[in-house]
């Protein structure tokens, strides 16, 4: 599973050093796959999908009626932002340049595991996130009626 939160850096030219343990992750888990899906739904963060778990949502959606709005809204959204990419020999994943300039990411950023797949943020609109949407008993009821 992808889990916990490292930083990394993004250069000049959009590409992001994926963190070794989230790398070490994939080769293990996905047998050297080297195949992303890179987007976005809200234009803030980016969103890395190994391509398998991609494909699967692929699927889950293909499965919907093509004029659903909502299905229609997060392949707008996703397709708008998305590329394909491939890791390099030394790690790094390009973020598209349309997802760069929306998003604003450059130099330090954060990258967090979400467990099928990892969000880059800027680590001070991540906190400001946090801190705007705080951890309430509400959500312990919530979260402990899903069974965890």
């Amino acid at each position: 599973m992808l889990r916990g939160s490292f930083t990394a850096n993004i250069d000049d030219k959009g590409r992001l050093r994926i963190p070794a343990v989230y790398k070490r992750f994939f080769e293990e888990e996905y047998a050297g796959a080297t195949s992303f899906y890179v987007t976005s739904l809200t234009g803030e963060n980016v969103l890395i999908y190994p391509m398998r778990e991609w494909e699967i949502i692929e699927s889950k959606l293909a499965a919907l009626p093509s004029q659903d709005p909502t299905r229609k809204k997060f392949l707008d959204r996703t397709s708008y932002f998305g590329n394909e990419q491939s890791v390099d020999a030394q790690g790094r994943i390009v973020i598209p340049p349309m997802l760069r300039g929306q998003t604003g990411l450059l130099g330090e950023v954060l990258v967090v595991g979400q467990l099928a797949y990892l969000e880059v943020w800027s680590a001070d609109t991540f906190r400001a996130r946090l801190n705007a949407q705080p951890w309430t008993d509400d959500d312990a009821e919530k979260i402990a009626r899903l069974g965890v």
